[in-house]
């Protein structure tokens, strides 16, 4: 792990988010809530006990540098939010309900992050969420089993993977995709998901139809 990140909420445009994390110096506490320090300021989207902890992979920062090289904030983890800036994973390599040991703490992958208007803000790049989207570059979110202390320079070992078939890319690609099909989604809802994405997935399959994107990527 390169290093663990919190931070409290504070003015980002029109609204408040605890998007800006800095680097944590030495173990920090991580609860049923998340790391100690961190907030999140709107708790019906971010935070709580599926999205305690938020993971993003190292490895992608070269490829926005890449992309778009005039933002200075590709330079440091921390950029997108992340609690973890994790090295040699992303999410291809991740699974629903993967169970972790990080430091003294054990989690689970709940889910995948669906990015939102707020990354635009952040970034000031008017298309940021849907360039996260489209690239399935989003990060995925940790439920905590057990508490325990984290730090730079941890291991993450898996201890086990229940559904080798799923892992976090796929299902967001099944979001980005507007899958609604039977063959798709069934199989899916097996899976131990958090409601939100429960709520998600059985919306598409009673109707046929995707979730409108628009308050989420562009805000109200």
């Amino acid at each position: 792990m390169r290093c663990v990140l919190a931070g409290a909420a504070r003015p980002l445009g029109h609204t408040t988010s605890g998007i800006a994390k800095q680097p944590v110096t030495g173990p920090c506490h991580v609860g049923p809530l998340g790391l100690a320090g961190d907030e999140q300021a709107d708790l019906k989207a971010h935070g709580g006990e599926y999205k305690a902890v938020h993971c993003y992979a190292w490895s992608h920062y070269a490829y926005w540098r890449s992309v778009l090289p005039d933002q200075p904030l590709w330079h440091a983890p921390g950029a997108f939010g992340e609690n973890l800036s994790l090295d040699g994973i992303d999410e291809h390599g991740v699974c629903i309900g993967d169970r972790w040991r990080i430091g003294s703490a054990l989690f689970s992958v709940s889910q995948g992050r669906q990015p939102c208007y707020k990354l635009k803000l952040r970034f000031g790049i008017a298309d940021m969420p849907r360039r996260v989207q489209d690239t399935l570059r989003a990060g995925w979110y940790l439920r905590v089993l057990e508490p325990g202390l984290v730090q730079a320079g941890d291991s993450c070992r898996l201890i086990e993977r229940p559904h080798p078939d799923y892992s976090v890319a796929r299902l967001l690609a099944l979001i980005r995709d507007r899958e609604t099909g039977a063959a798709a989604l069934e199989p899916v809802l097996e899976l131990p998901l958090p409601p939100s994405w429960r709520r998600l997935f059985e919306g598409r399959l009673r109707s046929a139809q995707v979730e409108d994107w628009q308050p989420r990527l562009e805000g109200r």
